[in-house]
């Protein structure tokens, strides 16, 4: 079935990039939200097709609740992608085109993978999570180095400080991109994404250090990192008032956006689960709302920030189950509370809430931040690149020039042996000024036109699977959903067969797959699935 896929400029450039590379790899670094998964599956429904030919698709995406995400994303394609594949089911059944799986799973199934992609197309979402662990990036080596063709995707660019990356061309320890399109340029363009805002509050912070030194100090305080992270950390505990106070101005920022964008949603990033738990109390009994949680200790976090995507509920606290790829557009609002300090994660938090929505008046997101140096250095860059895009010679309060702060690791007692946690304590936490960049020259600056070029429409179309193996497509629905929903009616109809025939549940489930023409259940087609299903209502009416 052939479909029309209307593409960014910033796509169709890139689409042309890919179709002209040579070799195997090709490496896209966009901005969150300027629409990097649109892009790779186009350019997979160009390069898919019959062997000899790539005839299969393998994603490889960062987290759990992304398997879902590229799977749906994939259907407007005409592309069936398995997000629940395991690597102890068998063959992949015939009537899909491929799986999505995450680089924890790559490197405990590798092997398997090796199998499966040979020849094949893999997409590598986020590829710098296969530089975080040695053995990642070896089994990811390992597991595409046949694939046909890999194409790679970033939402930042990033450097190879310890463990290179595979598949990636380095110059100068820095991975070079294939394609590169920045957050200033899509700000540039218009309507791709929304210009973002720093609110910094200033705070004063006291706390007792693992040596048990009183300390005190104020973001304006020049100190030594690991003094700098216990400051950080001290602020953003549950204890002081200074998170709370935070809080608040997000609140109410977001209730503000919420009376011309109704369903504007906010999000606070915390540093743990019992952070996190803590977080959503306080929204709960100051604000009197009930915020979605979902912490990575929660197996049904994906389900919850999926439903949440989906709902007008106000707020989601979350430990970095959102950090990147999650589309959830509605996000407006955002309070940093983790004390994660890396430009990596930084930029990832970012680009939750840079997101466009058609149809909605002055998108302006807000992420509000600790005034420490670190982060405001981060923010800073950002800006940069804002108000440039947005060709604004004003300058905003309190964004003087400010020196380069290099990066540093969060604050990780384990990593940290002389700051022991159980040493370290809060006295309080208060916060004092808060930096409110949002220049009125704003309120009235153009935003570019949607682009009205007819070249930037293509035809997609998805390879074609063996005759009698697509069964029937739900455009609401994926073909993985439309199996679970099968494979649960054929449960239910083998454990009614074995109660009225008498037959143990081993030699019920044998006989319909017989009867269907099935070696194994995960590895029926639809098509397979209810023919099983009839057969099996057949023998029931007969008892």
């Amino acid at each position: 079935m052939t479909r029309r896929i209307r593409l960014r400029p910033w796509q169709h450039a890139a689409l042309n990039a890919f179709d002209a590379s040579e070799g195997p790899d090709f490496l896209a670094v966009a901005t969150p939200g300027a629409g990097k998964t649109t892009f790779a599956l186009t350019a997979a429904t160009r390069v898919l097709g019959p062997p000899p030919g790539p005839h299969r698709l393998v994603v490889v995406a960062p987290t759990a609740h992304l398997k879902t995400q590229w799977a749906h994303a994939a259907l407007a394609f005409g592309l069936h992608l398995d997000p629940s594949w395991a690597p102890t089911e068998g063959a992949l059944p015939a009537d899909m085109h491929g799986i999505v799986t995450t680089y924890q799973q790559v490197a405990t199934a590798a092997p398997v993978l090796r199998r499966l992609s040979a020849g094949a197309m893999v997409i590598l979402d986020e590829l710098h999570h296969a530089g975080d662990e040695r053995v990642w990036g070896a089994a990811v080596r390992s597991a595409f180095e046949g694939a046909a063709r890999r194409l790679s995707l970033s939402g930042t660019p990033f450097r190879s400080d310890t463990l290179a990356i595979p598949f990636l061309r380095y110059e100068l320890e820095e991975a070079r991109p294939d394609y590169e399109y920045g957050y200033g340029e899509a700000l540039s363009d218009g309507r791709v994404v929304r210009p973002i805002f720093f609110p910094r509050t200033g705070g004063h912070m006291e706390w007792s250090a693992p040596d048990g030194s009183l300390l005190a100090a104020t973001f304006d305080d020049a100190l030594p990192n690991v003094l700098a992270n216990q400051r950080l950390r001290t602020a953003l505990s549950l204890e002081g008032d200074w998170l709370p106070s935070v809080l608040g101005a997000g609140h109410e920022r977001l209730l503000d956006i919420r009376r011309s964008h109704p369903d504007a949603g906010g999000l606070v990033i915390a540093t743990d689960q019992d952070h996190a738990r803590g977080i959503a109390e306080q929204l709960e009994w100051r604000f009197g709302v009930r915020p979605v949680v979902a912490t990575s200790d929660d197996a049904g976090a994906s389900a919850r920030i999926a439903r949440f995507a989906a709902s007008d509920a106000p707020w989601l606290v979350a430990v970095r189950m959102v950090s990147e790829g999650v589309d959830i557009p509605r996000l407006r609002v955002g309070v940093y509370a983790t004390t994660t300090t890396t430009e990596l994660f930084f930029r990832q938090a970012v680009g939750r809430l840079v997101r466009w929505t058609v149809g909605v008046p002055h998108q302006r997101s807000y992420l509000y931040i600790p005034d420490d140096p670190r982060l405001r250095a981060r923010a800073h860059q950002i800006a940069e690149l804002r108000r440039h895009s947005l060709r604004t010679e004003r300058r905003e309060p309190g964004d003087e020039p400010l020196q380069r702060v290099e990066d540093t690791a969060p604050f990780d007692p384990l990593q940290n042996p002389d700051d022991q946690l159980s040493l370290f304590s809060v006295i309080s936490a208060v916060a004092t000024d808060t930096v409110h960049p949002e220049p009125s020259a704003l309120a009235s600056a153009p935003l570019a036109e949607e682009p009205d070029d007819p070249d930037l429409e293509v035809e997609v179309s998805a390879p074609p699977l063996p005759a009698g193996s697509r069964g029937h497509d739900d455009e609401m629905m994926t073909r993985k959903d439309r199996k679970r929903r099968l494979r649960e009616a054929n449960a239910a109809l083998a454990a009614d067969l074995v109660r009225r025939s008498g037959w143990p549940h081993a030699r019920v489930n044998s006989e319909l797959n017989r009867m269907a023409g099935l070696r194994r259940i995960t590895e029926a087609t639809v098509e397979q699935l209810e023919r099983r299903l009839r057969h099996g209502e057949h023998w029931s009416r007969r008892l």
